[in-house]
């Protein structure tokens, strides 16, 4: 195998498939190997370029193979979907994987270092598909404690309360900034033992969410107050710790970028070209970049409105004029 020059990896649970070819793009090796065979076989391989697909333990293999001497790069999967001959299958994939790497025009994914990885899993989950945030779970664990989807508008706890005839106010702040008053509300009420039991399991499962949830703020908003990038970046309005602290972390080096718009496209911001004819037509914007950067920015947007419209409404009432906040 030491004509290889160019090898495609296709990644799974437990099985890899491998498609080698030379210089020449005469195709010389087609395997399979197990995950505990990988590492192996590549220290016995000459150095050569190998590509991937940007998925779950993509950086992880990318960081091993380059310190064996390889040139490992990552494509977006919808990337080398282009270069599929025919039909679905491993060996197709490891195929076009390895064509695709070997374009001048590829565009690759930046292999992110252990640091960078370790301060991601405080934002964004590794190895799940849709890619959760770890805060943002505990979130949305907290939201369905408070307000499941099994019950629609109303939340777990108002509703068991209100086949009792406690009323509560709607809404998810409701639940959590209440949860004392909720509890007494129960003890007041004098429920029977198994509905004070299955509120007390809501109540305390709750109040533990929002403790992780705080922790985690917590070590978000050091990790941004101790990175000078995040800092610039939370002088900007609408941008706040979490967010900034999400931008340091999961923006590739800025120099990757030839303009602003570029970075905008790469997180999904550009309207989609659907040009033909000499006639342009722009789209709706792509999504197809980071949705939990591009999520934070929208309500970091919305927080500016509101201020705006908040100042607005100062500035009629008051019949002043708008004065920018001074630094020291």
């Amino acid at each position: 195998m030491d004509d290889v020059t160019t090898i495609g990896i296709d990644l799974a649970k437990s099985v890899f498939h491998l498609h080698g070819v030379d210089a020449e793009g005469r195709v010389l090796l087609r395997r399979q190997l197990r995950r505990n065979q990988m590492l192996e076989f590549f220290q016995r391989q000459p150095p050569c370029l190998i590509g991937m697909e940007a998925c779950a333990s993509a950086h992880y293999r990318a960081r091993e193979l380059n310190k064996l001497g390889h040139d490992a790069r990552l494509m977006q999967p919808s990337y080398v979907k282009g270069y599929v001959k025919r039909g679905k299958t491993d060996a197709a994939d490891a195929a076009a994987i390895c064509e695709a790497v070997s374009r001048p025009s590829m565009r690759f994914v930046p292999v992110k270092s252990e640091e960078t990885q370790a301060r991601l899993m405080t934002h964004v989950a590794p190895a799940v598909r849709l890619r959760r945030n770890a805060r943002e779970f505990l979130v949305r664990q907290q939201t369905r404690i408070v307000m499941p989807e099994a019950c629609f508008q109303h939340d777990a706890m108002r509703a068991h309360l209100g086949e009792f005839g406690i009323v509560v106010p709607k809404g998810i702040h409701n639940g959590i900034h209440n949860v004392e008053r909720l509890i007494m509300a129960c003890e007041q009420a004098d429920l029977p033992a198994p509905a004070r039991k299955a509120l007390s399991m809501f109540a305390d499962q709750l109040v533990d969410t929002q403790r992780k949830i705080a922790d985690l703020t917590t070590d978000i908003h050091a990790d941004a107050k101790a990175n000078e990038a995040a800092q610039r970046l939370q002088t900007i309005p609408g941008i706040g710790p979490i967010t900034a602290s999400a931008l340091v972390s999961a923006l590739p080096d800025i120099a990757d970028f030839q303009s602003g718009r570029d970075l905008s496209a790469w997180l999904g911001l550009t309207p989609r070209p659907r040009s033909t004819g000499g006639k342009e037509r722009l789209g709706r914007i792509f999504k197809m970049g980071n949705r939990y950067l591009r999520r934070l920015l929208y309500l970091g947007a919305i927080a500016l409105a509101n201020r705006m419209a908040r100042t607005a409404y100062a500035l009629m009432k008051n019949k002043t004029e708008f004065r920018a906040a001074t630094t020291a």
